[in-house]
């Protein structure tokens, strides 16, 4: 298989891509064209169908996997398809897994360090209510295959874990540097903050934002879910149920990055920190140094999340 992240400039493609999107749009001369986003365990590409009329384009929609023959070019520092000819692949001609991009890393192993992580929590009540989640095997399961986002940073099945085991290290870090943080407060907040995110994205190949998450998203959510199960450990102190539900409220930080609180504790201030250093450095290797990102020295391009130009350094400049 030709895959997403082995395209070069000036190739002929031939293969089989799971369309994630596709836009029908017109040009400003008027004329029709579709942006369609195709992906594959190991990325996405954007391509171009600058003549949806052509008898060689037949229809397609998101999520169709679909038989393409195209050229390939690079365009603002990253890799590009021109469809010449499209059609819908039959299912006995694919291998759904090869299309679900994954996490470079190994999720039991992710897993288990995460684990080690809530074991080291030295207050009960906080460890009884981590325990709640991770110890429940369908969590588990939901929460390894979940990605963190719908686009912008760690979106591949076990981005939600691998986001949280950052963020959860860099908390650690914090707590170890800045003595006067409640580390178990912290690093429980730190654990707990997307969990939200397990009921606001479908499961791939979709991974889009459910009716809940749409309505409500994953920030309300996760505090809901953390309230649920603090009302099946008595012994929770409520003052200590405040702080946590409030640093999950408040992990982005501002009030126009979606955090319906401000940090308002050490903690709560860490968490947005740690959550925020984490999503934009994903950010910048994504698009600098994986997929189909050109030499990391080309620069990518205005980066709409960072509001910034990118380019990446080699050991040899």
């Amino acid at each position: 298989m030709h895959f997403i992240n082995q395209i070069k400039a000036g190739e002929q493609i031939r293969e089989i891509y799971l369309v994630k999107e596709v836009k029908q749009l017109t040009t400003k001369n008027g004329k029709p064209y579709w942006n369609v986003t195709l992906q594959d365990k190991t990325g996405t590409i954007n391509a171009k169908v600058w003549d949806p009329n052509s008898p060689g384009i037949e229809d397609f929609e998101a999520m169709d996997y679909i038989s393409v023959m195209a050229e390939s070019q690079e365009y603002q520092g990253n890799m590009q398809l021109i469809i010449r000819q499209a059609k819908t692949a039959d299912s006995g001609d694919y291998v759904p897994s090869d299309y679900l991009p994954c996490s470079e890393y190994d999720v039991d192993e992710m897993y288990s360090e995460l684990q080690r992580l809530i074991d080291s929590v030295k207050t009960d009540y906080m460890k009884k209510l981590l325990k709640s989640f991770f110890d429940d095997a369908d969590f588990k399961k939901k929460f390894c295959f979940s990605s963190a986002a719908k686009s912008v940073h760690h979106n591949f099945v076990g981005g939600l874990l691998e986001h949280t085991l950052s963020v959860t290290r860099v908390c650690n870090f914090f707590a170890k540097h800045y003595t006067f943080l409640d580390r178990d407060l912290l690093l429980t907040a730190a654990i707990c903050h997307d969990i939200g995110k397990t009921k606001e994205l479908s499961p791939y190949p979709a991974n889009d934002y459910t009716d809940e998450g749409q309505l409500i998203g994953h920030i309300v959510i996760g505090a809901e879910m953390v309230r649920d199960h603090i009302k099946d450990i008595p012994e929770f102190p409520e003052t200590k149920a405040r702080e946590l539900i409030h640093c999950i409220l408040a992990h982005h930080g501002e009030l126009e990055f979606g955090s319906p609180k401000k940090p308002a504790l050490c903690e709560a201030m860490a968490l947005s920190f740690a959550d925020n250093v984490d999503a934009k450095m994903e950010t910048m290797r994504e698009t600098i140094y994986s997929g189909t990102a050109s030499s990391p020295t080309t620069w990518k391009g205005m980066n709409r999340f960072l509001g910034t130009n990118l380019r990446g350094t080699t050991p040899e400049e």
